[in-house]
């Protein structure tokens, strides 16, 4: 009887973990447009840093991201339990502020352009040679914009998992929670050193180590500027599907354009974004002006 009972806990055993890995797998192709975004604008956020502190950055971060991690799994599961009505408006609060920081960023890029000059530039060379950025603000900002992508990214697992069984969709948003986390940030991090990566093979006298050294630059701008869309993309997609009237009114309208709907979608999402972000920060500039 014994021996019965442990084959059989054991059988069950291994049914939950199949499950979990099954689901887990589905979890990770659903969230995998977020980590992209995850990516892009986590590394655009830890750029500009003195190339010794680079990695710190990136690690500080990513302690910031797996304490959100810690937060929100079982805050998930409990609002899942208790509050599932709870979950979009929540989720919608998060897109509200990622526009919200796009629009900043946008406005901040106008403006520093605008007053680029000789000496600014000397000034910003200056700051890098002696790490004077910022780094607790770079750190405080990455890990809020990580919080609410985090969200997302769980909030999109447990609508794979939310008929299953607790133990699995516990397991299945811890499982997603560590893997994302290690993934970009263990990318992050990779990005941030190719230059240093490039310099060693030039001194190699590689040529790979020459042309690392160019693309290097210019895959850091267009980080900041996927990372800067993807604050209205991901922001704006959360804000329609949960207006189902702009959601059903977008898909009307990009019907009758067969394949191109989904990419049309998209760039509505990210207008809707625009102007979210805007509106957000048209009704909180009273109070900001007031906190600074």
């Amino acid at each position: 009887m014994a021996g019965g009972s442990l084959l059989m806990l054991l059988d069950d055993i291994a049914s939950i973990l199949d499950d979990v890995a099954l689901m887990t797998k589905k979890a990770a192709s659903k969230t995998a447009g977020v980590l992209g975004d995850d990516l892009a604008l986590n590394a655009e956020q830890v750029s500009g840093v003195v190339a010794k502190r680079e990695l710190p950055v990136v690690w500080a971060v990513a302690r910031g991201s797996f304490v959100n991690k810690l937060i929100l799994v079982p805050a998930a599961l409990a609002l899942n339990h208790f509050a599932s009505w709870a979950v979009t408006p929540l989720l919608m609060i998060g897109g509200a502020y990622l526009c919200f920081e796009g629009v900043e960023k946008l406005i901040h890029y106008i403006v520093r352009k605008r007053e680029r000059t000789v000496e600014a530039a000397v000034e910003k060379v200056r700051e890098l040679q002696h790490g004077e950025v910022d780094e607790k603000a770079k750190i405080k900002g990455a890990v809020r914009t990580d919080f609410v992508l985090s969200a997302e990214i769980i909030v999109i697992t447990l609508g794979v998992v939310a008929a299953r069984p607790f133990a699995t969709q516990a397991l299945v948003l811890s499982a997603i929670a560590a893997l994302m986390t290690v993934g970009v940030y263990g990318l992050v991090a990779g990005i941030v050193k190719l230059d240093d990566l490039g310099l060693y093979l030039s001194r190699k006298g590689m040529a790979i180590g020459r042309a690392i050294l160019w693309a290097a630059p210019f895959l850091m701008k267009t980080l900041s500027v996927v990372g800067t869309a993807a604050m209205f993309l991901v922001g704006g997609q959360i804000l329609v599907h949960g207006i189902p009237p702009v959601h059903h009114g977008i898909e009307h309208l990009v019907e009758p354009w067969g394949g191109g709907g989904k990419v049309a979608m998209t760039l509505f999402n990210g207008l809707f974004g625009i102007v979210a972000g805007a509106l957000v920060l048209l009704v909180l500039k009273p109070f900001l002006k007031q906190g600074h």
